[in-house]
């Protein structure tokens, strides 16, 4: 079994949603499956049918989420140090082409969220600043083409 990285901050936000999984979304569904074959005949029943996908689809998700958080292996980003990006490293970067700056934080495949400024361990750009250093030029190959970036600063915790 492959231990999965994972910042603790995720690995808690996965064990919140498994309990909203468990605890009130697993009830909700048996009770509109209860609600549903009251109604009758089973064979034409839309919320019937329904119902049972989205039991199916919740089971599948916990299922998931149970196998994750079982092969979990939680990193304190708070306790890491260094001078080179390793995982769980908050990294400012400058794009060479437009200027532009962004900071990514390097985090497990489960947790990435681009919006939030979490990026997967395993995506191209974070793949490309492992082991580099501030003031370091890094090539990234995009689905819209390569883009070079510069390494300007790195956070941990």
């Amino acid at each position: 079994m492959e231990k999965i990285p994972m910042t603790a901050a995720g690995h808690a936000q996965l064990e919140s949603e498994l309990k909203r999984l468990t605890s009130e979304e697993r009830p909700r569904i048996i009770q509109a499956i209860s609600e549903a074959r009251a109604h009758g005949d089973l064979s034409e029943n839309a919320e019937y049918h329904a119902a049972k996908e989205q039991q199916s689809l919740n089971e599948g998700r916990i299922a998931e989420l149970e196998d994750k958080l079982s092969r979990a292996d939680i990193i304190d980003v708070s306790k890491l140090t260094g001078s080179t990006v390793k995982f769980g490293a908050k990294v400012k970067l400058v794009d060479e082409d437009t200027d532009e700056e962004k900071t990514w934080q390097i985090v497990g495949d489960m947790e990435a969220d681009v919006r939030l400024g979490r990026i997967s361990i395993s995506s191209p750009i974070a793949r490309a600043l492992i082991g580099k250093s501030v003031g370091d030029s890094v090539e990234v190959a995009a689905p819209g083409g390569a883009h070079s970036y510069e390494i300007l600063e790195i956070a941990y915790g």
